[in-house]
């Protein structure tokens, strides 16, 4: 059985459930939601398992804080025997639109704190991620205040809406690998 890793990007604690920054976090509880699974606590992160057609999902929450999300990462790698290439990492991305989605094959941190630790990590940044837009609406100087801020009311819908279209996101990766669902998704969002 091929089995994949969904990461989702977040911090622990009832002070950061609802911050922007934790979008990859609300997008793995929307997951299980829709396919009825549970989390349970494990080493180093929140863990739910999923089969599809054939294939095994593990999904992780880490407990590691953001920046030090490259340890869940790692260890939950490694403990299941995933390859690198059967990894997806759903982060929030200020560079994009608010709601906008974009999945990459590899690529850089983009200057996200859990991304780059993963890479540093893993020594390599050859591993799928799913970017969720959170938008930049923030004065010069204030960017970590608003990652780490709630979202605004009127900003709710659209992120709902997005994190809505997710599970078909991950699902495509998972049955038919990142290059189809780039084409597939990345396109749909032009």
């Amino acid at each position: 059985m091929k089995t994949f890793l969904i990461v989702g990007l977040g911090n622990i604690g009832r002070e950061y459930a609802g911050t922007r920054h934790n979008v990859g976090f609300e997008v793995l509880d929307f997951f299980a939601l829709k396919n009825k699974l549970v989390f349970q606590s494990s080493r180093y992160a929140d863990m739910a398992v999923h089969s599809l057609k054939g294939r095994k999902i593990v999904l992780i929450k880490p407990s590691t804080y953001m920046n030090l999300s490259g340890k869940a990462v790692s260890y939950w790698l490694q403990k299941e025997n995933i390859e690198t290439a059967k990894m997806l990492v759903v982060a929030d991305d200020v560079a994009l639109n608010l709601g906008s989605i974009r999945l990459r094959k590899k690529g850089g941190s983009g200057g996200h704190n859990g991304l780059q630790n993963i890479i540093d990590v893993l020594e390599n940044d050859n591993f799928s991620r799913l970017r969720i837009g959170i938008g930049n609406d923030y004065p010069k100087g204030m960017q970590s205040e608003y990652v780490l801020g709630k979202w605004f009311p009127e900003q709710v819908p659209t992120i709902i809406k997005a994190i809505e279209s997710t599970d078909k996101i991950i699902e495509e990766f998972v049955l038919s690998g990142i290059d189809i669902a780039m084409n597939s998704f990345n396109k749909s969002e032009k």
